[in-house]
């Protein structure tokens, strides 16, 4: 600005318009330096972006072919194995069909020769042997003496099992011995998972056998705290011994018997049976009436003895026979009789039955004579039979109160007699008590007596047994009041099934054993064909 000075205002324009068309020129250099600069980078930026390119389309390529190449060849794969998967879905159809036709075939020759085996039994007079092994149970884990921890441990292993459905597989086993495997075969076995539904099935065909005119004996027979009791009534409970009703399933055989006794009567013509029931127990060899009342009507225990009749036959005189017409009643008069008899704690078992229980079922057929032919053959003759039957037979023994199997006949009954026929067949269900070593049950005292006496029974069962077996020409039935009372049904006037109960702990296998011998000499015992009770022969009316 100092060389303005001095100088007029036009001049200083001039030079103001001179420096800016300067300024000018150069900011329009400066440009277009800078704006080449640019275009050159961004020519090469866009070269190398260009480049870049080519090579990632062609990578591109490159991992898409190959791609293409690993889903085309994984596509194939999946081919090749749904078509390996199909052809195996098509062998494994074609083994499930095979299978299902072998199994459809074993089990019918299964069912062919269980009944030739039933039929052999039929005609040799074997005696049906089932086996039923209860699961391990808390008590099982208490030795009931002072003992090792590891020897406890053993006590609590289970060397009992159920191979198949007619085989029993127990394990013995002794310190410093290799493990044997010893092998049973029965009729039927049953795991301890199987239910009392399905020991029941087994046990009911034997029942129509009664309306068909043979007598029936279904045993229960093992150490104490085997299952017995359970077996042939269900759980009871300490301080009540009724039949739960809510609890059917667990029932056991008794109830179950009586309610299918029952429907297969319901079936028939009414009046044309009735059923009567008497409950003994044989405690210290000694037999107790458990119907019999006293003359204010309750029910108490009476000593009775048993007889052997004319015809060879047992007989227990002046027994009460209780007339009963469904299953509730009949369980209500066996309640009766269980409350009596005698239990007593053990260290095995805290409810040991002390005493052998025997229920019998008498079942009479009423036949008609003169009109045996057309008993059925129209409603109005039904109607007039079954009145006269059921007022004249059942009912008048009802009224009568007798209890005594000798009962006085009154003329109105001697006079249906003559017209009617009957025929008398037994359904006995004995629950025995446990045969019992005194150093696993640690009793003494009474309970020492007591269980010598039902040791000393159960020897004398499996001595006479022994004695038919070998067909000796005496059999020693009186050695025993059990075997005594029990004479005809085991002596082979009766279908006899024994349930046998084993506990499957190391803690009872020589128990175990023992009633696993019993149970295959009992299988041997050829008594001959059982013989049925002869229904008369029907009338025919021109």
């Amino acid at each position: 600005y100092q060389g303005l000075a001095g100088r007029s205002t036009k001049e200083v324009l001039q030079l103001y318009a001179a420096h800016g068309q300067q300024m000018k020129l150069q900011g329009s250099s400066v440009v277009t330096q800078l704006h080449g600069a640019i275009k050159k980078r961004l020519k090469q930026d866009l070269k190398s972006l260009h480049s870049f390119a080519l090579e990632l389309s062609k990578d591109f390529q490159r991992q898409s072919k190959t791609c293409l190449y690993r889903v085309l060849a994984a596509v194939q794969g999946i081919q090749l194995q749904n078509e390996a998967m199909r052809m195996f879905q098509m062998k494994a159809f074609d083994l499930e069909q095979s299978l299902q036709e072998v199994t459809e075939r074993y089990e019918k020759e299964k069912q062919k020769r269980k009944a030739l085996h039933n039929s052999l039994v039929e005609l040799r007079g074997n005696i049906r042997v089932h086996c039923r092994i209860r699961p391990l149970l808390p008590f099982d884990a208490a030795a009931g003496h002072s003992v090792s921890q590891d020897r406890q441990r053993n006590f609590s292993e289970k060397v009992a099992y159920a191979a198949d459905d007619e085989t029993v597989l127990v394990k013995c086993s002794r310190p410093g011995h290799a493990s044997v495997n010893k092998t049973f075969q029965f009729e039927r076995v049953y795991n301890d998972l199987e239910s009392q539904d399905a020991v029941f099935a087994d046990v009911a065909p034997l029942l129509t056998s009664l309306l068909d005119g043979y007598n029936v004996c279904i045993m229960a027979y093992g150490q104490t705290g085997s299952g017995k009791t359970y077996t042939m009534l269900g759980p009871q409970l300490e301080g009540n011994l009724a039949f739960p009703i809510e609890e059917e399933s667990e029932l056991g055989i008794i109830p179950r018997a009586t309610q299918e006794v029952f429907r297969l009567i319901s079936e028939k013509p009414p009046g044309s049976y009735w059923v009567e029931v008497s409950v003994v127990e044989v405690y210290n060899n000694e037999i107790f009436d458990l119907l019999a009342k006293d003359s204010y009507g309750k029910v108490f225990g009476v000593k009775r003895d048993v007889v052997t009749t004319r015809e060879g036959k047992s007989d227990v005189p002046l027994l009460t026979h209780e007339t009963v017409e469904n299953a509730s009643e009949f369980l209500h008069l066996v309640n009766k009789g269980l409350q009596l008899r005698v239990t007593h704690p053990t260290l095995v078992h805290a409810h040991s039955s002390r005493s052998h229980l025997v229920v019998t079922l008498t079942i009479t057929t009423v036949v008609f004579g003169d009109n045996f032919g057309t008993l059925w053959e129209d409603e109005q003759t039904s109607q007039r039979l079954n009145k006269e039957a059921s007022c004249t037979f059942p009912q008048k023994m009802r009224d009568s109160k007798s209890t005594s199997s000798s009962r006085a006949s009154s003329p109105v009954q001697l006079e249906a007699t003559e017209k009617m026929k009957q025929v008398k067949t037994r359904l006995q269900l004995v629950d025995l008590a446990g045969s019992e070593c005194v150093g696993m049950s640690g009793v003494t005292g009474a309970a020492l007596r007591e269980t010598s006496f039902i040791n000393r029974s159960l020897s004398a069962l499996a001595d006479v047994l022994a004695a038919i077996a070998e067909q000796r020409a005496h059999v020693p039935y009186r050695n025993s009041k059990l075997t005594h009372l029990l004479q005809d049904s085991v002596g082979g006037d009766a279908k006899l099934l024994v349930m046998l109960c084993i506990s499957p702990g190391q803690k009872y296998l020589t128990e175990s054993m023992q009633s696993l011998g019993f149970g295959i000499r009992a299988r041997q015992v050829q008594r001959g064909q059982v013989k049925k009770k002869n229904f008369p022969v029907p009338s025919k009316v021109k």
